[in-house]
């Protein structure tokens, strides 16, 4: 029986690559996003490549757009057997520059929206034994820097919460991977004024994810000399911290 993958996010960026790859690697994989015309011409790229796909709109930060969005991809491919919550993301929210708003998107996607997608297909994996859960976080949650903390929390929390979830699920037959990406070239990096060190392309960036996915790793950072870098700059001081930023 085919596999089922469904991508949130898919519209766009590292879900678009992720669900391309995942469909030619033979998985059936529903999309979901906001934008229903992306993920139209989306689905009948993939059909077109011999693959099979069907997609659903919603809004990852809406739990009843999403619940009702994964009910139609079940009831179009079939049961879910990798769940990729993807949909995240990055707004400017400084302290100073109050920006509520901003920081409350951030909250709803990156944080609730895995949340909602989650428990629409949880069940039923532990129902069947078996299953993946796949929450696509950043390295952004090793470290920050002054005017984006709000970002780096709600990545930070995801990855908390993903530890949470791999504990709760074992001895269920479900897998559960974090993933935390580095530099990717999409929309939402677009408009960086810095320099990003190892700027990947989405296509790169989606077949590694498919390697780490298939391989059922806990946690997967990369490019790996960013993960390690990451994680060493958050033992920095202070002061040390405010020069390099």
């Amino acid at each position: 029986m085919q596999r089922v993958a469904v991508v949130t996010g898919a519209s766009s960026g590292i879900g678009r690559a992720l669900a391309r790859e995942l469909a030619a690697r033979g998985y059936a994989v529903g999309l979901t996003a906001r934008r229903a015309e992306r993920l139209t011409a989306l689905a009948a790229e993939i059909d077109a490549a011999g693959g099979r796909a069907a997609w659903a709109a919603a809004d990852a930060a809406d739990r009843a757009q999403t619940h009702a969005a994964l009910r139609a991809l079940t009831d179009a491919l079939g049961p879910v057997d990798l769940l990729v919550a993807n949909a995240g993301v990055g707004i400017s929210a400084p302290l100073l520059e109050p920006n509520a708003a901003a920081y409350e998107a951030m909250v709803a996607v990156n944080l609730l929206g895995p949340y909602y997608a989650f428990e629409a297909v949880a069940p039923a994996m532990v129902e069947r034994g078996s299953g993946h859960l796949v929450a696509v976080s950043s390295l952004a949650a090793y470290v920050t820097a002054a005017g984006s903390g709000q970002y780096s929390a709600t990545k930070a929390g995801l990855n908390r919460w993903m530890d949470s979830v791999r504990l709760e699920l074992h001895g269920k037959g479900i897998a559960v991977t974090t993933i935390n990406p580095g530099f990717i070239k999409t929309a939402m990096t677009a408009d960086n004024d810095f320099e990003m060190p190892l700027l990947m392309s989405p296509e790169e960036a989606a077949r590694r994810m498919a390697d780490a996915i298939e391989k059922k790793k806990k946690v997967y950072d990369f490019p790996w000399r960013m993960g390690v870098a990451a994680r060493l700059v958050a033992r920095l001081p202070d002061w040390v911290l405010r020069r390099l930023t």
